[in-house]
C-alpha cells in the first residue's frame, strides 16, 4: 500500500496507519478511509479515537551544513572572511546530535523522521548522511545565499519549508528538533525563533527526551544541573550534547541511503534581515609573558609586585 493512502479495517488498538493518524489530528474520521480507529463503532472525533500518540510521532530535524570544525581555520587576510577552500563540509555537530535523539525517539516510541536543511546542491550530499544514520525522509528548501541569512530569515525559510512539507505529504509534525547552536556562527537562536513562528512551545538546551500520551518531557542541562520539562504537542527542542554519541552510518546503510530521493522545495520568499555582520575578525594575541628567573621566592615575589605596580594593575 502506498504511504499516504493506507487505511486500517478494525486494525486493533495499537495498529494504526498514517493516514489514519492524521485524519484524527484533524478531527476528521471521513477522510477517504473505512475505519479510522482502533474500535470500528466509535469512530467520533479525537478524544474517543484515543490514538496512540508512540506509536505514530512525526519528527522533523532541521539540519545546517558547516565547515569540519576539527580543521582549525582562519581569516583570509585579503577578504576578512574565513578561509575554507579544502575544507570538507558536514553536518553540524549539534544537529547531528538532535538526529540521534530523535532517531531514538522514533525507535522507541515508533513514527518517522524527516529531515530538512536549507542550501545549495552541495548540501544534499550531507542530507544522504542523515539518511544513513536513521532519518526516513530528506528535504533541501534551495536557498544558494543561505550562508548571508540572519536566524530571523532562516527560521522564516524554515516555517515555510515545513508547510510546503506538510501540504505535500498530508502529515503535521508533532516535534521539530534542531540543535542549539551552529558550529560556524553559533548564534544559537534559530530554534527558538522558529518556535516563535511556528506558535508552539519550546525548551532549550536538552540532552534527552522521552514520549507519551500526547508530550514529551525532556532533560534539560542548566548551569546548576538538569531540569525535567514537560511540554504539549507540537513544539520544538534545541538539542544540547547529550550523554551518547551519534551513531556511525553502515555500508548496508549508506548503500540504503544512496537509492532514497531528496526533494527539493520552492526557494521562500526572503524575509527582510533584522542583522547584519559588520565585521569578522581574530582576537588580538596575547603578549609574551615576562619570566621572572631568580633562586630567592621573596626577590621573585618582590619582582613580580614591582611589574604589576608598574602595570596598574594593583
Amino acid at each position: 500500500m502506498e504511504r499516504g493512502s493506507r487505511f486500517c479495517e478494525n486494525a486493533g488498538p495499537a495498529v494504526f496507519f498514517y493516514a489514519a493518524v492524521n485524519a484524527a489530528k484533524n478531527g476528521n474520521c471521513s477522510a477517504g478511509l473505512r475505519t479510522c480507529c482502533a474500535d470500528r463503532n466509535t469512530c467520533e472525533g479525537t478524544e474517543q479515537l484515543r490514538i496512540s500518540l508512540e506509536d505514530n510521532m512525526e519528527i522533523l530535524v532541521c539540519v545546517k551544513q558547516v565547515p569540519d570544525d576539527s580543521v582549525e581555520i582562519a581569516l583570509d587576510p585579503k577578504t576578512g572572511a574565513p578561509a575554507l577552500d579544502g575544507v570538507t563540509p558536514v553536518v553540524n555537530a549539534f544537529d547531528t546530535y538532535a538526529l540521534e535523539m530523535a532517531v531514538r525517539l522514533k525507535e522507541a516510541a515508533g513514527g518517522e523522521v524527516t529531515v530538512l536543511s536549507i542550501g545549495d546542491e552541495s548540501v544534499k550530499n550531507s542530507l544522504k548522511n542523515c539518511l544513513a544514520v536513521g532519518a526516513d525522509y530528506a528535504y533541501l528548501a534551495a536557498d544558494d545565499a543561505y550562508q548571508n541569512a540572519d536566524p530571523e530569515v532562516i527560521a522564516k525559510e524554515l516555517q515555510a519549508a515545513k508547510a510546503e512539507i506538510e501540504e505535500k505529504t498530508g502529515k503535521k509534525f508533532d516535534i521539530v528538533f534542531c540543535g542549539k547552536e551552529t558550529t560556524d556562527f553559533a548564534s544559537g537562536q534559530v530554534g527558538t525563533i522558529l518556535a516563535k513562528e511556528l506558535d508552539v512551545p519550546v525548551t532549550a538546551d536538552i540532552v534527552d527526551i522521552t514520549a507519551g500520551e500526547g508530550k514529551v518531557t525532556a532533560k534539560q542541562e542548566t548551569e546548576e544541573g538538569y531540569r525535567m520539562i514537560e511540554s504539549v504537542l507540537p513544539c520544538v527542542v534545541t538539542v544540547n550534547k547529550p550523554e551518547y554519541d551519534p551513531r556511525y552510518p553502515t555500508i548496508k546503510s549508506k548503500m540504503a541511503a544512496r537509492k532514497k530521493p531528496i526533494e527539493e522545495l520552492a526557494a521562500a520568499e526572503k524575509a527582510e534581515a533584522q542583522v547584519t555582520v559588520l565585521k569578522v575578525y581574530e582576537p588580538a594575541k596575547r603578549a609574551a609573558g615576562t619570566k621572572i628567573k631568580v633562586e630567592d621566592p621573596e626577590e621573585a615575589v618582590h619582582q613580580a609586585l614591582a611589574m604589576m605596580d608598574e602595570a596598574k594593575a594593583l
